[in-house]
């Protein structure tokens, strides 16, 4: 999981989050259905449902975790070095300026 880039684990959280509403949904519709088996395959999907809702909360709580580690280092690197820091955004923003300027 951790060779994921950002958009790719955003997307997996959106795509986890539709299955869960989708499945909820199921239930609902399902809910006047009678039958023991019914009752536990309702039962067994809940469960799941729950399983991956704290999943998905547990994933997204690192993913705030990593963000904020990496603005603090990001953040401890401009103060330690703050001519660099510039030299680069510079030259960043020279590239942006002459690809902006060729359209």
């Amino acid at each position: 999981m951790s060779e994921l880039t950002s958009a790719q684990k955003d997307r997996l959280m959106s795509d986890l989050r539709l299955v869960i509403a989708d499945a909820e949904e199921l239930l609902r519709m399902t809910a006047d259905q009678a039958g023991e088996t019914a009752a536990e395959v309702r039962g067994r999907i809940q469960t799941r449902m729950q399983q991956a809702r704290a999943e998905l909360a547990r994933l997204q709580d690192a993913v705030v975790t990593r963000a904020k580690e990496a603005g603090h280092v990001a953040d401890e690197f401009v103060h330690d070095n703050p001519w660099k820091s510039i030299g680069v955004a510079a030259g960043i923003g020279l590239v942006v300026g002459l690809l902006v300027g060729r359209r």
